[in-house]
C-alpha cells in the first residue's frame, strides 16, 4: 500500500469522525476509502465498524447522566440489540463477497435516502417517556440486524425506532441511541474478528484519524451549518452508489 493511500485513509477517517460528531454518515467515507484501497467489500464493511467504534464510546460518555435515568430501557433494548446485531453480522460473513458486492449499491442508495430524510425522521415530539413496548422492541431488533449487517444510516433509523419504543425527549433518545450503537457495533466486531473478516492493518491506520476527527468535529459543529455537512454526506453517498452500480 502506497504512502498516498495511507494518507488518504487517515484523512477519510478524520473526516468520518468529524461528520459523525456533527451530523452522522461517516460510514460512507470509511467504507468507500477501504474499498478504494482494495479491501474486499465484506472486509471493508467489517473494518469500517471497528474504525467507527471509538466515536460511539465518546458520544455515549457525553450522555452518561441521561443514560443513568433510563437504564431499564437501555438494558431491555440492549439485549434485543445483541440478538439483532449478531444475526446481521453472521448473515454478512455467511455471504460471498460477490453477493454482497451486488447488494452494496442498493444498500448505499437506501442509506443515503434515509440519511437525507433524517430531519423529517427524527422524532420532534414523542410525548411522555414510557416503558419499552413490543412494537418498539421488534423495530429496534430489526434496526440492530441492519446495523450488524451494514450500518450506514443506522443512527437515524434508531432514533425513529426508539421514538416508538420508549418516547421521551430527543436528548434521552439520542443518549439511548448512542449506547445501543456501542452494543450493536461491539457484537458485530466480535463476529467479524472471529470470522477473520477484519483488515487490521487498515483499521490501525484509520482508528486514530477517526478518533481525532470526532474530537475536532465538536469545534467544527459550532462554525459550519449542519445542513451543509448533511448534503456533503448525501453527495458522497450518491457518488458511491453510482460508482458501485457502474463497477458492480
Amino acid at each position: 500500500m502506497t504512502s498516498a493511500m495511507i494518507a488518504l485513509m487517515f484523512v477519510a477517517a478524520f473526516f468520518s469522525g468529524a461528520v459523525n460528531a456533527i451530523a452522522g454518515g461517516g460510514t460512507f467515507l470509511t467504507f468507500g476509502v477501504l474499498t478504494l484501497a482494495g479491501v474486499p467489500p465484506i472486509s471493508a464493511n467489517a473494518t469500517s465498524s471497528i474504525v467507527q467504534f471509538p466515536g460511539y464510546i465518546t458520544s455515549t460518555l457525553a450522555y452518561f447522566k441521561d443514560l443513568s435515568k433510563i437504564w431499564k430501557e437501555a438494558l431491555i433494548l440492549g439485549l434485543f440489540s445483541i440478538v439483532g446485531s449478531a444475526g446481521g453480522a453472521l448473515y454478512l460473513v455467511w455471504l460471498s463477497d460477490n453477493t454482497f458486492k451486488a447488494m452494496v449499491p442498493w444498500l448505499l442508495l437506501a442509506a443515503t435516502v434515509v440519511f437525507a430524510a433524517g430531519p423529517w425522521l427524527k422524532p420532534k415530539n414523542t410525548g411522555e417517556r414510557h416503558a419499552a413496548n413490543t412494537l418498539g422492541i421488534v423495530t429496534q431488533a430489526a434496526t440492530s440486524f441492519y446495523g450488524g449487517f451494514f450500518g450506514a444510516g443506522m443512527g437515524i433509523m434508531m432514533l425513529a425506532s426508539l421514538g416508538i419504543a420508549t418516547g421521551g425527549d430527543y436528548h434521552r433518545l439520542n443518549a439511548l441511541k448512542n449506547f445501543l450503537a456501542i452494543v450493536i457495533a461491539a457484537v458485530a466486531i466480535v463476529v467479524f474478528a472471529t470470522a477473520g473478516a477484519v483488515a487490521w492493518y487498515h483499521a490501525a491506520v484509520m482508528v486514530p484519524g477517526c478518533a481525532l476527527g470526532g474530537y475536532t468535529g465538536i469545534a467544527v459543529a459550532k462554525r459550519v451549518p449542519q445542513t451543509v455537512l448533511r448534503w456533503i454526506v448525501v453527495a458522497a453517498g450518491l457518488g458511491l452508489s453510482v460508482y458501485y452500480f457502474v463497477t458492480g
